[in-house]
This record gives C-alpha cells, sequence and structure tokens, in this order.
C-alpha cells in the first residue's frame, strides 16, 4: 500500500487541511450565528447559499482550471475559501454570511476537484480502490477533528475564523510543491433532466428528496443542537456521529442493494429515517444520549440513499452513460441542497427546533410514497445486468471527479474518450 500512497501524500495531505478548515467553518458559522441571534431562516439560507456555490463550481471551475492550470486555480479556490472566512469575522451579519458561503461553496468545490483530479491521474485499476479509500477516509477523519476542535473554547470570540482561515492556507501548500505532475483536463458534467427521468424516475425524485434532507440536516443540525441545550461538546458528536455513522453503512447496504432489488432499499431505508425523524420529533432529544444514538441510527439511513439511487440509475442506463448519469444526479441532489436548508430554516422558526425533522420527515416520506409507486409500475433489473454499488462520501463534498475517482469503469471511459480526442486531433 506504501507505494500507492506515498507518491501522493502530498495531495491527501492539502486534501486533509482543506477538509479540516471545511469541518470548522461548517460548525461554526450556525453556532456563533445562533449566539448573534440570527433566525433560523437565515441560518437555512447559509446552506442554500453554500449549496449553490457548490453546484456553480461543479459547474464552472473545469474553464478556470484550463485558463490558469491546476496549481493556480487551486491556489484562487484556497484563497477564495480563506477570505470568506475571513469577512465572516468582520462582516457579521446575516446578508453578508450567505454571499460568504456561497463564496466558500464555490470554492471549496473546485479546490476538491482539483485534488481528486489529480488523483485520478496517479491511479490505475489495481490501486484505484485503495486510493479512493484512502482519500475517503482522510476527508472524513478531517472534517470530524475540525469539528471536535470547536469544543475547546468559546465561540464568541474570533479565533475559530482565524483557525479555519490559517488552514486554508496551509492547504495550498502540499499542492505548491508536489512534484505530481499536472493531470488531464477536468471532467464536466451536463444536466439532461428528461434523459434522467427516462432512466430512473426514482433517482430523480428520490436523490432531490435526499438533497432536501441531507442539506437541511447538513446546515441546522448544529443549529438544532444548541436549540434544545445541548452543550458544545455534545454538538459536535452529535453532528460527526451521524456522518460517521452514514460512512461504516455504506458497505453492508451495498452489499444488500447489489442482491436485491434496489428500490426494496430505498423503502427500508425511507422507512428506518422515519422513525428517527419520529424520535427526534417526539422524544425528549435535549438528553444527549438519546440525541447522539438516534443520530447514529438517523445518519447511517439518510447518508446512504444518494449511492443506493445512483447505483439504481446506472443498472437503467445505457452502456457509456455512467458518468451522465452520476454526474446527473450529483447536480440534482445539489438542487435539493439548496432547497432543503430554506425550508427547514422556515419550518424551525414557525415551529422551534423540530421544524427540522419536519423537514426531513417530509422529504422520506415523498421518497418511500413515490418509490412504492414506482415498484407497481417497473419490474426489477435482473442481477446480471446490475452495475456495481460505488460508496460516496456521506457529506456534501462529492464532484464529478469524486465519480471518476470511485469508479473504474467511468474511470475507463474518461480514458477511451481522451484517446480518441488525441486520436481525432
Amino acid at each position: 500500500m506504501r507505494q500507492f500512497l506515498l507518491p501522493i501524500a502530498s495531495l491527501l495531505l492539502g486534501s486533509a487541511f482543506l477538509f479540516f478548515a471545511g469541518g470548522v467553518t461548517g460548525m461554526l458559522l450556525p453556532l456563533r450565528g445562533t449566539f448573534e441571534g440570527f433566525s433560523s431562516f437565515t441560518l437555512g439560507l447559509l446552506g442554500t447559499g453554500w449549496a449553490i456555490g457548490y453546484v456553480s463550481g461543479c459547474l464552472t471551475v473545469p474553464k478556470v482550471v484550463q485558463r490558469a492550470g491546476h496549481i493556480r486555480a487551486f491556489g484562487v479556490m484556497a484563497t477564495l475559501a480563506c477570505l470568506s472566512v475571513l469577512a465572516s469575522s468582520l462582516f457579521v451579519t446575516p446578508i453578508a454570511w450567505v454571499v460568504f458561503r456561497s463564496v466558500a461553496g464555490f470554492a471549496f468545490a473546485g479546490a476538491a476537484m482539483i485534488v481528486e483530479s489529480w488523483l485520478t491521474e496517479r491511479s490505475d485499476p489495481s490501486n484505484r480502490g485503495v486510493i479512493f479509500g484512502t482519500y475517503t477516509m482522510v476527508n472524513l477523519a478531517a472534517t470530524t477533528c475540525g469539528q471536535v476542535v470547536l469544543s475547546l473554547g468559546p465561540i464568541s470570540g474570533f479565533e475559530f475564523f482565524v483557525i479555519a482561515a490559517m488552514f486554508y492556507v496551509v492547504a495550498m501548500i502540499p499542492t505548491a510543491v508536489t512534484k505530481t505532475p499536472a493531470p488531464a483536463p477536468l471532467a464536466q458534467v451536463k444536466l439532461d433532466l428528461k434523459r434522467l427521468w427516462r432512466n430512473s424516475p426514482v433517482a430523480v425524485v428520490a436523490v432531490t428528496l435526499t438533497g432536501v434532507s441531507n442539506g437541511s440536516f447538513g446546515t441546522l443540525a448544529a443549529v438544532y443542537g444548541d436549540k434544545i441545550g445541548l452543550p458544545i461538546a455534545s454538538i459536535t458528536l452529535f453532528v460527526s456521529s451521524s456522518i460517521l455513522a452514514g460512512a461504516f453503512a455504506q458497505v453492508p447496504i451495498g452489499m444488500i442493494s447489489d442482491r436485491t432489488d434496489r428500490r426494496f432499499v430505498v423503502v427500508a431505508l425511507a422507512l428506518v429515517a422515519l422513525a428517527a425523524d419520529s424520535v427526534f420529533l417526539f422524544a425528549d432529544t435535549s438528553n444527549a444520549s438519546i440525541a447522539i444514538t438516534s443520530a447514529v441510527i438517523f445518519g447511517a439511513a439518510i447518508y446512504t440513499f444518494h449511492p443506493v439511487l445512483v447505483a439504481h440509475a446506472n443498472d437503467h442506463a445505457d452502456a457509456g452513460d455512467a458518468m451522465q448519469t452520476s454526474g446527473g444526479l450529483l447536480l440534482m441532489l445539489g438542487i435539493g441542497s439548496m432547497a432543503g436548508p430554506l425550508i427547514g430554516g422556515v419550518l424551525m422558526g414557525i415551529f422551534g427546533p423540530t421544524g427540522l425533522f419536519m423537514t426531513t420527515l417530509g422529504a422520506h416520506a415523498l421518497i418511500l410514497a413515490f418509490t412504492l409507486w414506482r415498484l407497481t409500475q417497473r419490474s426489477a433489473v435482473a442481477d446480471s445486468e446490475k452495475s456495481v454499488f460505488v460508496p460516496s462520501a456521506p457529506t456534501r463534498t462529492a464532484t464529478p471527479q469524486t465519480i471518476i475517482l470511485s469508479d473504474e469503469e467511468v474511470a475507463k471511459e474518461m480514458e477511451v474518450d481522451d484517446l480518441q480526442e488525441q486520436g481525432a486531433t
């Protein structure tokens, strides 16, 4: 394994610094916003702004990289992320924070895409699984550490803003000094909604609703924890435990989905998520043990929806369409993530903390109802025609490059396309 990982150590280190800073910022802003008296609606807009910036980054950063090159473009993205954090510490107003969060989402998407394209270039079918698995573990660990750091001091000062900015800057160093050759141009994905719908209506609807659920929870979970009276240490554990549960659940859920109609798995996940929603709505979650235990069950369900649905869509996709199918669903997830925090913020403003889980319950109920109806409209795919389940990080960090890095078949398709383009020129 060392011979695979040593050549990309600098890229993994840069990614770790990037995700550490993202973990600090993602937890800090909702908590500090609550401390400053921002409304739940405004705090939800932070997540909407992030999603808008992130989707925009996935769509436009490949052109920036083509113009400026990978190293300089990465420096630009890290600089933008750093400026957004520092500006947030200076201009503590809701409108400013939404704008800065959108800039951060754009920058984070771009930086992640650049690192992932480098890793894809440095891998081959024999080691891609090891590299993707290591990359995912590094990012999850770094994100969790960034969240946990907030329990070490008060959030009322500027210190955590500076810490996040420092790590965004430090993330530039490993990629700036690496000897790894710059990779091929980044992949671009276009959204063809009609084609996606013909391919798999369940995937389109359920992935969008998953974005609503996961986007609202990812943005407002810390706010929920604060409003029910959890201390910051318990809030960080509440949020991070759900993410880690989603990561660990992917392999067993993937194995099950490879052996049955994946829509049955979607139905089961929706039922588990609805049960967890109900606990948050009706149980006394001010008890930290109940809240964290429920978050583990909740995260294991909601963060496995997306990879199961992508695999289901690829089961029905034509040969050679894996990149467009997975990338299109990624953009639909982003669209749902724009709406989710906004809806969750409004309902929290009206109903209090439980408004967050009214949002997720509504999304999960719609996933369940639509999937059950589609089971009566279309027969299952034969096992011999199924695609392979590919795990994905249970956070809002997937890009088109992630799809290539995580999926050997997609990488082969891209290599073939590159060879054909070179031959044509």
